[in-house]
């Protein structure tokens, strides 16, 4: 049977795949062993690839809400004239803000996800935003952008030339690793261990990472900024601080010193419960090492001080001389980053340049707290959300309070979703424009090739040809810009050369582009590739930093590689002070929470979730090989945690917190420490209306319900998923 090479769309780390086809249809799949990236690693999701591809409960044709109130299928064209009619005149009668924007996790694993949102936003002009960022990674977002001018300057480990690495909240064994795009990350942990490396796991679960390590710290959970600045203060206390090369390129060394005086090991150990000596010997073996990385993630993200602790991760980087270097935490450079400019100080990173009506949390990298959707919905006023555009977004399941935000929803005047399925918030929609399956679908990772640990470029062309009926997804976005501009009827490729009009109007004034002094028109003219969304591709390629072309990256099927990192200090800086500012303002005035809070740690019960390899979030329940076996729902509780509280593993419990109570069945395990339980996020395929079966078969529970959108990392609005507080009783105590 024939074959075809597709990049994986289902995790981040972007593995390379060869599907063998019986015509239309993907029959089996296993890892390219000729990709320059993933050589032939494969997880349970990329093998998967072909049931997700044929999963019958994918829309095959729009949907849109008639009289009666229900959804029916219809043709494109009259699915694209009720956007149209429906869109606009909302705008021109309550403003721009009226219209609210969802982007969920899946729009960075697609071309059409990363190239057409920028264009709606920018044509609608609203700043009502919200993204999955703010369930997620937003804080890495702000703190990179408070230190280094640029929120996108994330530094990731370099895991193959690592001699240590510290991992604070992360499981990369079961997510296959998050801001650091890894194919077989748990092969390259294993490869540092062999060659001597060392490996420690911060985390309250002993997860299936934490077993890989020389060491496991089992913190309590939220307390990830404490330990970190007890290290830090440890650097400093025994004159381990050391920026080496960088140093010169660093100002504020002093500013973090004073600033972490309290934050002793001694004054830490209660809130962390981490031994004092412990602490020491983190601190003393990330700095001996001949190369070190510390790299965190959700868990050290989705908490009360978020921002702080992923501050501090680099802190450690900058201070042990492991940022910027080979072995330690560095910058990759895509083949679709603009072509570098000289060094020298930028425009900076502002936080807070507008805030959400009702409770005025400040905006973070144009978004608005997602936790805060629903309030701007229901309540009344100018600026009330009345419209709104979901693509490729679940937050009904994702966010806090998912009941409150699916009764809010049902209030909108006017909802649009981008979604395969029909699920618990594109239910709520009026139209429904469904992508095809990923494998009519080209690929090319913008977003994640600026987290990859190695440089590399791919692209794969749609393995099969689109179905009749069907729609590409990147003309699906394109005819949405115009539909919902007021420019309906217009040729959506002309939505592709305003943008690239708009791209080399701006390329050939700046010296230090490739396309500098040149007609513009010509140069446009030059664009290989079938589509706008290549044309838009060969372009950024060409005015890249590797001067590639899309004809070029074609001849390679299997990738090309373009090297280990390298060191991109000072010209991928953005501060104003064009140097590494180590105490930004706002990270100086939110430590003061921090001190407040090693004076109460308190004892309460608290929950914290877990990842799966068969899972990603809320979207991957709907395939049976996923939805199986180890990958359930169920509440982890300590023995002796079950004891006291008299659960028995099998049987439900009762959670109960601010936002709600559930019921999920116990599992009784020392893989998670005393003081905490956890579970699973993205479940909860229980709502009336949706059209997934498997999942709905095996919903398991919502245990974001549990929350009330309150708990919010007031830098970045990340909402607080791990760590709250929680009340925990068998189910048929009457007690709670």
């Amino acid at each position: 049977m024939p074959t075809a090479l597709r990049i994986c769309p289902l995790c981040e780390a972007t593995c390379g795949l060869t599907l063998t086809l019986d015509g239309p249809r993907v029959t089996s799949t296993r890892g390219d062993h000729d990709d320059v990236f993933s050589r032939g690693f494969i997880c349970p999701k990329g093998a998967s690839f072909g049931e997700l591809d044929a999963d019958p409960d994918r829309l095959r044709v729009p949907l849109v809400r008639g009289a009666d109130g229900t959804l029916r299928e219809t043709g494109w064209q009259e699915a694209f004239d009720l956007v149209a009619r429906r869109l606009p005149p909302l705008v021109q009668r309550h403003g721009a803000d009226a219209v609210g924007v969802v982007l969920g996790n899946p729009n960075v694993h697609t071309m059409a996800g990363a190239l057409y949102p920028p264009l709606l936003l920018g044509a609608l002009r609203t700043r009502s935003l919200f993204t999955a960022s703010t369930l997620d990674q937003m804080p890495k977002h702000v703190s990179s952008g408070l230190m280094f001018g640029d929120a996108f300057a994330i530094p990731v480990p370099d895991l193959d030339r690592t001699d240590h690495l510290l991992l604070i909240g992360a499981n990369p064994l079961d997510s296959n690793g998050s801001l650091c795009t890894a194919p077989d990350f748990p092969g390259r942990l294993k490869a540092l261990r062999r060659r001597g490396g060392t490996l420690t796991v911060v985390d309250p679960r002993r997860t299936r990472t934490a077993r890989l390590a020389d060491r496991h710290v089992a913190i309590r959970p939220g307390a990830d900024a404490a330990l970190l600045a007890a290290l830090v203060h440890v650097l400093y206390e025994e004159g381990l601080a050391a920026p080496g090369p960088l140093a010169e390129h660093v100002e504020g060394v002093d500013d973090v010193r004073r600033a972490v005086a309290e934050f002793t090991p001694e004054a830490v150990a209660g809130a962390c419960d981490v031994d004092a000596g412990t602490i020491r010997t983190l601190a003393r073996e990330l700095a001996a090492a001949p190369a070190a990385a510390v790299y965190g993630r959700v868990g050290g993200s989705t908490v009360v001080h978020g921002t702080l602790t992923n501050w501090l991760v680099d802190v450690l980087n900058v201070l042990t001389g492991n940022l910027d270097r080979p072995g330690g935490a560095m910058f990759p450079l895509s083949a679709t980053t603009p072509a570098p400019r000289p060094p020298g100080p930028g425009k900076g990173f502002a936080l807070g340049r507008w805030a959400s009506r009702v409770s005025g949390h400040p905006e973070a990298k144009g978004e608005l707290p997602m936790a805060a959707l629903a309030e701007e919905i229901e309540t009344p006023g100018e600026g009330r959300i009345r419209a709104l555009v979901a693509i490729a977004a679940n937050p009904v399941l994702s966010a806090p309070d998912g009941d409150r935000l699916d009764r809010a929803l049902g209030e909108l005047d006017f909802m649009v979703s981008v979604d395969p399925y029909l699920n618990e918030t594109s239910r709520h929609a009026d139209v429904i424009l469904p992508p095809p399956p990923p494998a009519q679908s080209a690929h090319f990772d913008f977003a994640f090739n600026n987290f990859a640990v190695r440089n590399q470029v791919r692209h794969t062309p749609a393995p099969v040809p689109l179905e009749p009926g069907r729609m590409d997804e990147c003309e699906i976005h394109a005819r949405l810009v115009l539909a919902a501009t007021g420019l309906h009827g217009a040729d959506p490729a002309a939505v592709d050369d305003t943008a690239i009009a708009r791209t080399l109007a701006k390329a050939v004034t700046e010296p230090h582009s490739p396309a500098y002094g040149q007609d513009p028109d010509a140069y446009a003219a030059g664009l290989t590739g079938r589509t706008g969304a290549e044309r838009r591709l060969d372009l950024m390629l060409r005015l890249g930093p590797y001067g590639l072309t899309l004809d070029r990256l074609l001849e390679h099927p299997h990738g090309i590689d373009l090297g280990p990192l390298k060191p991109r200090v000072p010209q991928v800086l953005r501060t104003r002070s064009g140097r590494v500012e180590l105490l930004p303002e706002p990270i100086a005035a939110d430590l003061t929470r921090l001190r407040t809070a090693l004076a109460a740690p308190g004892d309460a019960l608290v929950l914290v979730g877990r990842r799966h390899l068969r899972s990603n979030n809320s979207w991957m329940h709907n395939l049976p090989s996923l939805n199986r076996g180890t990958n359930t729902c169920t509440l982890q509780v300590h023995p002796e945690d079950a004891a006291r509280l008299g659960l028995t593993d099998g049987e439900p419990a009762r959670v109960k917190a601010e936002g709600g109570e559930l019921q999920a069945p116990v599992e009784v395990t020392d893989t998670v420490r005393r003081g905490v339980v956890s579970l699973p996020h993205g479940w909860g395929h229980d709502r009336p209306g949706t059209r997934t079966a498997v999942a709905s078969k095996r919903p398991g529970v919502n245990v974001n319900q549990l929350l009330d959108g309150t708990r919010l990392d007031p830098l970045s609005g990340t909402a607080v998923l791990n760590g709250f507080p929680v009340e925990v009783s068998p189910a048929h105590d009457d007690r709670l």
